[in-house]
C-alpha cells in the first residue's frame, strides 16, 4: 500500500504573513469605528481567529470580541459522520445583534460548513452582517458561498485533501495538499 503524496502549500512563515494581511484587510474594509467581533469555527478556525484578533488588537490598541462556534448539530451530514457526534462548547459571550461578524475557518471547500455556521449564528441573534475569512480556499463549491478574506486560493481535484496544521492543535504550522497514492499500472489483477 502506497502512502499519500504530500505537497507543501504554506509554511509557518507564510501562514503568519497571510494572517497579518487578513487582519489588515478586515480593518481596512470595516473601518476604524465599526463594531465587530470575530468568531472562530471549531476546530482550526478558533486558533486562526485568536491570531487574527491579536493582530487586530495590536493595530487598534484594544481587544476585539472573539467567540467560538461549534457547528456539529447544524451539519447536514451529521448522520453520516458518526452515531455519536462529539459536541464541543460554543462560547459567544457578547451580543451579536446588529454587530458585524467575521467568521473564521481554515479551509473553504463545498460551503457546507459555512452554511452550518450561519444557521448556528441565526439561532443566537441577528448580526448586522457576516463576512468570512479563510486561510485556504480550494474551490469546488456546492453552495453559493464565498470568502471575503482569503489567505491563499489553491486549485485542487476532488480526491485531494487540503490539510491545515496549526501549532495549537498539531504542534506545528503548515498547509499541505494530500494526493491519494497512485496505483502502479503494471500491477496485474489476480
Amino acid at each position: 500500500m502506497k502512502k499519500n503524496e504530500e505537497k507543501n502549500l504554506m509554511s509557518a512563515a507564510e501562514i503568519d504573513l497571510v494572517l497579518t494581511r487578513i487582519a489588515a484587510e478586515i480593518l481596512e474594509k470595516l473601518g476604524p469605528d465599526e463594531d465587530f467581533a470575530v468568531i472562530g469555527i471549531r476546530r482550526r478556525g478558533v486558533p486562526l481567529a485568536e491570531r487574527i484578533c491579536a493582530r487586530i488588537a495590536s493595530s487598534r490598541g484594544f481587544a476585539v470580541p472573539m467567540g467560538i462556534l461549534d457547528i456539529t448539530l447544524y451539519r447536514d451530514d451529521l448522520t453520516t459522520v458518526s452515531n455519536r457526534p462529539m459536541l464541543r462548547e460554543t462560547r459567544i459571550d457578547f451580543d451579536i445583534n446588529n454587530r458585524s461578524l467575521i467568521l473564521v475557518d481554515d479551509v473553504l471547500f463545498t460551503g457546507r460548513t459555512i452554511r452550518a455556521a450561519l444557521d448556528g449564528l441565526v439561532d443566537l441573534g441577528r448580526p448586522k452582517r457576516v463576512q468570512l475569512a479563510v486561510l485556504t480556499d480550494r474551490g469546488h463549491r456546492e453552495l453559493p458561498i464565498q470568502a471575503d478574506y482569503i489567505g491563499k486560493a489553491v486549485q485542487t481535484e476532488l480526491g485531494e485533501i487540503v490539510e491545515v496544521r496549526l501549532r495549537e492543535e498539531d504542534g506545528k504550522d503548515g498547509v499541505v495538499l494530500l494526493r491519494p497514492a497512485r496505483r502502479d499500472k503494471k500491477t496485474k489483477k489476480q
